[in-house]
């Protein structure tokens, strides 16, 4: 081609050009309209794909649900697909978007329908929790009637934490931010008994809740394939009137589209809301048991090898009795020894820390040394995880309160009160029968130790101030007595006897003593005094003396008492006093039924002789009972009754033997203080038990008795007795209990008979009281619950 070729070509050629260049235009237009129709097609199917996933049905009903959603929501079939299959691949968020609506929208009811959706279509927007707590607010909840929402996330030992809310102040948010579990509130109750919770007016209810302290709420588990992810929680300012199904059914599916957005909101992201320790302090101090909240204490390889207690709340109580100052920022373990070992508290502890899972149980054992001696309580117990913090809860169970009842018992029965005061902060806890001492109402304030000469007698008031200088300088145990000037007028003798509790430094913590009445006691001296005053320098004083004590000591334990006959059992008694007035001792014996059903078998003998010996008995005598009161085993009581002997009398020495006989298990328990051990007849073979360790009541101010178990047979007799039965002088007392022994195999007859057949042919010429106690098993066991 050249140059002047070129303008005769130009007409011919551009026309084709261009028709070439439109027909290209046009098949690429239509083979770019096929694979649109291709894709929406694909797209088309793969909603109904989900449709038939979510809906359980079938290809044709998945096709006509989907006309009949583009329908309602005024969008074509290829928008509502795509939007279906976009949201199904990301988020998951509106993946029952068709299941919301054709459940939720109520016939007759178009705004429902529209609401829902418009509500539908601000959670999908939404994003987050707290963004779709505001959509739901503003586009469902709001037109009915209601002024505030939150969403709970449901954690995996039953806590709640709150992931979304509106209505509510920012810092009420952060107050309900995380619900530990146990706590009761209508979320919790909800998500307990996975049902929605409708409740008239808050304010009737006992459940705490958030918003307003009155007004209606609703709490609806929000829940997905099966797990339950949460609750809606929905307030109104007033009360709720009963609604009708079709809101019922509308706040069901917002509860359903919130558990979409938990569940979304929580891929791929931890849980935030764990609380710290402040938090749990708060929570600790607001519960009304026993709370500790536990730290993990690392060895160098950073394994768990104890817990440290981080904090005890005000209403705790230690088994042990000890202020709480000792107990806090302690190591477990060090606060509570017998906590080790498998299965005890420690494991269950340290099982909840490396797991998350919560402990709870109604009834659990806790055990701890108190005086050296195991105390175990049962009690109801939970024990939960919470970020690196572990709460501990327990309630004491009535077992306690009983056990507490019978030492009140004790106490009324000797009319002693107790009481514990801290000096430096003032608080000051007594016991009911202290007020009644006092002559003060229960409401009334407690007196402290620095008042206590503003109450006394004058001629008392030196007395007190030493007791006080040793108890508060000093930090000594101190003990003396004084006339207390009650409001009413009324002077009544009073002994008292406290001791400090120190810290390892030395500290004082806190005072723990008691006070008892001895006004009877000390009428019964000025009487015994004016007795003596009267007779003094005469052999009439001296006759009178003795007939005093032999009367007192016939009043209080006659020659002979009738047999005790009860559980299948048969005890009987004999008291021989000497012939002589002015050596009457004060041997004593006691046989009688417990509150507890078990048996309670003493005999003892008082150093001395004459009226002081035969009240001293008394003193003794009667202690014993009241602290056999409390339940304790005869060790502990022989210890609390040498404490009695050693402090709350004057020179008071003593042998005792006291044992606990259990009528349904034949077991008898016993310890002796100085005393001849019993003898056991079995099989016409007699033998005396063995000498356990315990020294004589009141030589030292503080002492512990051995305790041992003697299983009892049917036809066994065992034999409780005093020195006087078989001492002679220049005759060692093993050649003495040999002859006993000997004696007591050879008899055959009945317990009374042998007991008479003792005191007969006793050679013992010391001239000194004799007590006797038989105790006889029957061929049978009655129970004690029917007798």
């Amino acid at each position: 081609m050249t140059d002047s070729d070129t303008p005769d070509d130009t007409p011919t050629t551009g026309p084709a050009v261009n028709r070439l260049a439109a027909t290209v235009e046009r098949l690429r237009n239509e083979i770019q309209q096929a694979q649109a129709t291709a894709d929406g097609r694909a797209l088309i199917e793969m909603a109904k794909g989900v449709l038939v996933e979510r809906l359980r049905c079938g290809p044709a009903q998945a096709a006509r649900q989907l006309g009949v959603l583009a329908e309602q929501t005024g969008v074509t079939e290829l928008e509502l697909a795509a939007d279906l299959v976009n949201q199904s691949a990301q988020d998951k968020l509106s993946a029952a978007a068709g299941e919301f609506l054709a459940r939720a929208a109520t016939p007759g009811d178009p705004s429902a329908a529209v609401r829902l959706r418009t509500a539908e279509s601000g959670l999908l927007a939404a994003g987050d929790t707290q963004r779709v707590a505001k959509a739901l607010l503003d586009h469902a909840l709001a037109p009915l009637g209601a002024t505030a929402a939150a969403i709970w996330s449901a954690g995996t030992d039953r806590s709640l934490s709150l992931r979304g809310f509106v209505g509510l102040s920012p810092e009420e948010a952060q107050r309900w931010r995380y619900v530990p579990p146990g706590v009761p509130t209508p979320a919790r109750q909800a998500l307990v008994e996975r049902d929605a919770l409708w409740i008239e007016d808050i304010g009737a209810s006992s459940l705490p809740s958030i918003g307003d302290r009155s007004g209606g709420r609703v709490a609806i588990p929000a829940g997905t394939s099966g797990k339950l992810l949460g609750v809606l929680e929905v307030c109104w300012p007033h009360p709720l009137e009963p609604q009708p199904p079709q809101i019922h059914r509308q706040l069901e599916a917002l509860a359903e589209l919130c558990a979409h957005a938990l569940e979304s909101d929580m891929v791929g992201a931890a849980v935030r809301n764990q609380p710290d320790v402040t938090e749990l302090v708060r929570l600790a101090d607001a519960l009304f048991d026993s709370v500790l909240v536990l730290l993990p204490h690392f060895d160098h390889d950073g394994a768990v090898t104890d817990f440290r207690i981080h904090h005890v709340n005000s209403r705790f109580v230690d088994l042990a009795g000890r202020p709480r100052s000792l107990i806090n920022g302690a190591l477990l373990l060090e606060a509570y020894p017998m906590a080790a070992g498998a299965g005890q508290i420690f494991a269950l502890i340290e099982h909840v820390f490396a797991t998350g899972e919560t402990y709870r149980a109604d009834r659990a054992l806790l055990t701890e040394l108190v005086d050296q001696i195991p105390l175990t309580v049962s009690a109801a117990l939970s024990i939960s995880r919470h970020g690196d913090a572990v709460l501990m809860v327990w309630q004491v169970e009535d077992e306690t309160v009983r056990l507490a009842a019978l030492l009140q018992h004790a106490q009324r029965l000797g009319r002693v009160g107790g009481f514990e005061e801290n000096p430096d902060t003032g608080e000051i806890t007594w016991s009911s029968q202290l007020f009644d001492l006092y002559g003060l109402a229960p409401t009334a304030n407690p007196v402290p130790l620095a008042q206590l000469p503003d109450h006394i007698h004058s001629d008392d008031a030196d007395a007190v101030r030493r007791f006080l200088r040793t108890l508060l300088r000093y930090g000594n145990a101190a003990s003396t007595a004084f006339r207390l000037i009650r409001p009413d007028g009324v002077t009544r003798h009073i002994r008292v006897i406290a001791e400090p509790v120190l810290d390892p430094a030395g500290h004082l913590l806190t005072i723990r003593g008691a006070y008892q009445d001895i006004s009877a006691q000390h009428w019964t001296e000025v009487a015994l005094s004016a007795t003596r005053d009267q007779l003094a320098h005469t052999e009439q004083h001296a006759a009178e003396q003795s007939r005093l004590a032999r009367q007192l000591q016939q009043a209080i334990m006659p020659a002979a008492q009738p047999a005790i006959d009860a559980f299948g059992l048969r005890i009987a008694v004999r008291y021989r006093p000497t012939e002589q007035d002015h050596l009457v001792g004060g041997d004593w014996y006691d046989a009688i039924v417990l509150p507890s059903k078990q048996i309670l078998l003493s005999v003892g003998d008082i150093t001395g002789h004459g009226i002081s010996a035969a009240t001293d008995m008394v003193v003794l005598r009667n202690a014993l009972r009241g602290l056999a009161a409390t339940g304790a085993g005869p060790g502990q009581l022989l210890t609390w009754l040498n404490l009695v002997a050693h402090h709350l009398t004057a020179d008071i020495y003593a042998t005792a033997i006291c044992g606990l006989y259990d009528p349904q298990t034949r077991v008898l328990s016993w310890a002796r203080a100085g005393h001849l051990p019993p003898v056991l007849i079995r099989d016409r073979e007699a033998s005396a038990l063995p000498l356990l360790d315990g020294i004589i009541l009141g030589a030292l101010a503080e002492t512990t008795y051995e305790e041992a178990e003697l299983q009892l047979e049917p036809d066994d007799t065992l034999l409780l007795y005093t020195d006087g039965l078989i001492e002679r002088r220049g005759r060692h007392l093993d050649e003495c209990v040999e002859r006993l022994l000997a004696a007591s195999a050879r008899f055959t007859g009945s317990l009374d008979d042998r007991l008479d057949d003792l005191l007969d042919n006793s050679d013992s010429d010391t001239d000194d009281d004799t007590c006797v106690v038989g105790l006889e098993v029957g061929p049978g066991l009655a129970s004690p619950s029917g007798s």
